[in-house]
C-alpha cells in the first residue's frame, strides 16, 4: 500500500436518500476522500464502531433513528469525531442538540460551501485534506462567482 493510500481521509455519508448518498459519495471520491455510506443512524453507528472514520456527513430527517439521536450516539462512540449536519431543514439549527456538530450546512448550500465546511473541520483536527479537495473547492467557488 502506498503512503497516499495509507493516508486516505475517510468520510462517512449518512443519508436515507439513496440518490443523494450516491451523489455525495461521488463528490467525496472526486475530492480525493475515501467515501463510505450508511442509509441510517444504526448503520452509521456500526460503521464507526468497526473502522476508522475521519468525518461524518449526517442528514437529520431519517426514519427510525433521526440524525439528532445518531449525532449523540456517534459522539458517545468518539467525542473527537467531527460531524457535519447536512440537512434540508434550516430550522434544526436552533435545536441545541445540533450544537454539538462541527458545522451545520443546508442542502441548498453550494458544493463549495460543503467542501469548505469539511476542509475546515478536518484542518481543525490536523486530519489531512487531499489536494484534490482543495482544488475542487476552489473550482466550485469560482464557478459560483462566474455564474452569479
Amino acid at each position: 500500500m502506498s503512503e497516499a493510500q495509507a493516508q486516505r481521509t475517510v468520510i462517512l455519508i449518512v443519508d436515507d436518500d439513496e440518490h443523494r448518498r450516491e451523489l455525495h459519495q461521488q463528490l467525496m471520491e472526486l475530492a480525493g476522500y475515501e467515501a463510505l455510506a450508511a442509509a441510517s443512524g444504526p448503520e452509521a453507528l456500526r460503521v464507526v464502531a468497526e473502522q476508522p472514520v475521519d468525518l461524518v456527513l449526517l442528514d437529520i430527517a431519517m426514519p427510525g433513528m433521526d440524525g439528532i439521536e445518531a449525532l449523540s450516539r456517534l459522539l458517545d462512540l468518539n467525542r473527537q469525531l467531527p460531524i457535519i449536519i447536512y440537512t434540508a431543514y434550516s430550522s434544526y439549527r436552533d435545536d441545541f442538540m445540533t450544537w454539538a456538530a462541527e458545522a451545520y450546512v443546508t442542502k441548498e448550500a453550494s458544493q463549495a460551501e460543503l467542501l469548505r465546511a469539511i476542509r475546515e473541520a478536518l484542518e481543525k483536527r490536523g486530519i489531512p485534506v487531499p489536494e484534490a479537495a482543495r482544488r475542487l473547492e476552489r473550482e466550485e467557488a469560482l464557478g459560483e462567482e462566474e455564474g452569479g
